[in-house]
């Protein structure tokens, strides 16, 4: 765990330095993303909801349980095998993102940060803690922390992806500023934590032999990938 800190550094610093450089931002930023055009408003309120973490960790957990009982009911090694893949590949995506969503929504009670739909009444930079009113829970996003959290996890196991899937991230979470749900900086915090418990979920797994292995840099890499030097 040690090293999955050490190495996770650049996402602290990452976080320190994004974060409050678009705090000052949220209020322009926010109500620009609200006025644009209708069209692009209404398909980012059809894909935003993407970003929710109950069905990821539903999916989740439904595949690992069919992967258990196709394991456990098989004799052929085979599809013990390929089981075997199934579960753990399940296991990490319900690691990963059940794990950021309780870390983002702890945050959220903490925090209590006032949403756009409050700004008239409270600013861009109201907090009122331990409310546990989603109306006072906009930091961090948690539909961007499970979206960081579920590419990131794709993006460690299919590394060749990787611009794709950060793509596909980016534009979920800013989703959440054009539906008027969050702030820019309620969205970076959130991608930003959500991969970094991918990536520390990965750290585990690695050091258990489940799907990734550590390679020369003591970085997890898919266990069917090349080494890391290869990617750079």
């Amino acid at each position: 765990m040690n090293q999955a800190l050490a190495s996770t550094g650049w996402i602290l610093l990452t976080t320190l330095i994004l974060v409050p450089a678009l705090v000052p931002l949220d209020p322009q930023v926010s109500q620009w993303a609200q006025g644009l055009p209708d069209e692009i408003v209404d398909f980012n309120r059809t894909i935003t909801d993407i970003g929710s973490a109950a069905w990821m960790i539903y999916v989740s957990a439904f595949l690992l349980l069919i992967a258990y009982i196709a394991r456990r009911a098989s004799r052929q090694d085979a599809v013990r095998h390929k089981a075997r893949t199934a579960r753990n590949l399940s296991a990490y995506f319900l690691l990963t993102v059940g794990t950021a969503s309780t870390l983002v929504h702890g945050l959220k009670f903490l925090i209590g940060r006032a949403r756009p739909e409050l700004f008239a009444d409270y600013g861009a930079y109201s907090l009122t803690p331990f409310t546990g009113d989603r109306l006072f829970e906009s930091f961090p996003s948690g539909h961007s922390t499970a979206a960081g959290a579920f590419f990131g996890a794709f993006a460690m196991l299919v590394p060749q992806l990787r611009p794709l899937f950060l793509v596909m991230a980016l534009v979920l979470g800013f989703s959440r500023v054009i539906v008027g749900a969050h702030y820019p900086s309620d969205v970076a915090a959130g991608l930003l934590l959500g991969l970094w418990v991918a990536i520390v979920v990965a750290f585990v797994f690695a050091r258990q032999g489940w799907l990734f292995r550590l390679d020369a840099g003591g970085w997890p890499a898919p266990k069917r990938a090349r080494p890391r030097q290869m990617e750079k």
